[in-house]
């Protein structure tokens, strides 16, 4: 089938090429920015994507012009049948990566190998044990770090992704960027967003701006050196001279990437959202159950995007209650 190119391209010319498909809501942490104090409610099994509705429904994807899937979740290594999902996208001509704590994967280590699933993203937000445990609410830590070094023992390409949330983590900006001295991997700190019922203000917020004082505080300036970004990039990457490994800093808030975005979040239960701090959902699964097509409807959800952060434009708008929680909390949107 010859692709439609006008399928994913939205009112303000933006292409999208990059799927990140939620797998399970369901995670094995309880991490404060991510999950609601309360829980959440779990959509039940059979309103969820099976393996070959994933693969299908991605297809539909792929044959419109999506190049890259990222797998995430809650917790995507939690799926039972993981191994067969990415057996199945690994058919499709597609750059695959997967987002993840990190705790599973050296159960998983064989089947990324096999299906070439090289890139990882794991979720690290200190560096420290008993602030690990309470954020995550589990005692986690040790694993989670030595599965950080199985990865980059075995040659994977890591992302390190660390929610900086002031009073708690921004502290450890140094000890981290210090980490890419002698390991070839990538820091990503991220600013903290609003979502359903992670108490989210301002004040917790630490921007790029601010990252960038203390790291002006403890480098010379030709120490640190911008590189050049990747086309639609979300970090705004750096690194230090001479360090193996860079960073990066995705200000979603305070100086967000809007204008070359290219991503499309595919929810576990089947529904598309056009924009991470949108409220407006797309369900693909239910006409696709009915043999219904549904290019046509991907089409219409690409096209209402907004232009930036689902029409909250400004930083006043962000902050408003009424509009950044009437979401989706985070686990059950997809990393």
């Amino acid at each position: 089938m010859m692709p439609n190119n006008t399928v994913l391209i939205d009112d303000f010319g933006r292409k999208h090429n990059y799927l990140r498909i939620s797998l399970i809501e369901k995670c094995n942490l309880r991490c404060t920015y991510c999950m609601p104090a309360d829980g959440i409610t779990l959509t039940p099994k059979n309103e969820l994507m099976t393996a070959d509705e994933v693969f299908a429904i991605a297809q539909t994807f792929v044959q419109n012009g999506v190049d890259k899937i990222r797998l995430t979740g809650g917790e995507p290594l939690l799926r039972k049948d993981f191994p067969e999902i990415i057996s199945k996208l690994a058919t499709l001509n597609i750059k695959l990566s997967i987002t993840t704590n990190g705790i599973l994967i050296d159960r998983h280590l064989d089947v990324l190998k096999q299906f070439n699933v090289r890139d990882i993203n794991l979720s690290l937000d200190t560096l420290i044990a008993s602030k690990f445990n309470s954020i995550t609410l589990r005692n986690q830590f040790e694993k989670v770090i030595d599965n950080l070094h199985l990865l980059l023992n075995n040659d994977f390409n890591v992302k390190v992704n660390v929610v900086l949330i002031k009073g708690f983590n921004d502290d450890e900006v140094i000890d981290f960027i210090k980490l890419t001295e002698f390991l070839p991997l990538s820091i990503r700190f991220i600013e903290f967003m609003p979502f359903a019922g992670n108490a989210w203000d301002k004040s917790k917020m630490v921007s790029q701006k601010q990252i960038l004082e203390t790291l002006s505080n403890y480098y010379i300036p030709s120490q640190i050196e911008k590189l050049a970004d990747e086309k639609n990039f979300t970090a705004r990457t750096f690194k230090i001279k001479d360090y193996q490994g860079s960073f990066g800093i995705i200000s979603s808030v305070t100086n967000p990437f809007c204008d070359s975005c290219n991503r499309i979040r595919l929810t576990a239960n089947g529904k598309i959202k056009n924009c991470l701090f949108s409220n407006a959902e797309t369900d693909l699964l239910t006409p696709f159950r009915n043999g219904e097509t549904i290019a046509n409807l991907i089409s219409a959800a690409i096209s209402s995007k907004k232009k930036v952060r689902a029409g909250m434009t400004t930083i006043k708008e962000l902050n408003n209650p009424n509009l950044n929680q009437d979401n989706r909390s985070m686990i059950t949107i997809g990393g």
